[in-house]
């Protein structure tokens, strides 16, 4: 069972990409490891700025990948909000959205349990 809430987006959103708040109720996609990461967007087609927009907070989605991460890696936000690794310098934190099922390349779109975090390098 998945945890899904919805928001408003700030700014345009595209469907599978982790995003962070920008406002209360507010989202905009994630776009780097320092981006506190909510949750992954379920909206097809995308969402204009000020529409309603799914996200799924905890549970199995689609996730679009920026590039490659290893199976059982933790992943973060990446440019437009695609996850790519998560590999942080020694004593600085990444938020995480969850680990790959399977290791990915850009442009994959691979089911994974959405659970975010935080880890320290």
């Amino acid at each position: 069972m998945n945890i899904v809430k919805s928001y408003v987006a700030s700014a345009r959103v595209e469907h599978r990409r982790l995003v962070k708040f920008t406002a209360d109720g507010s989202v905009a996609h994630a776009t780097a490891a320092t981006d506190a990461v909510i949750g992954v967007t379920d909206c097809p087609g995308g969402a204009d700025a000020d529409a309603r927009v799914d996200v799924v907070r905890l549970g199995f989605a689609d996730v679009e990948f920026g590039g490659v991460v290893a199976r059982g890696a933790a992943f973060t936000a990446g440019a437009n909000g695609t996850a790519v690794a998560a590999a942080p310098a020694t004593g600085a934190n990444a938020f995480t959205a969850g680990v790959a099922e399977v290791t990915t390349t850009a442009g994959d779109f691979i089911r994974t349990l959405v659970a975010p975090g935080v880890i320290q390098g």
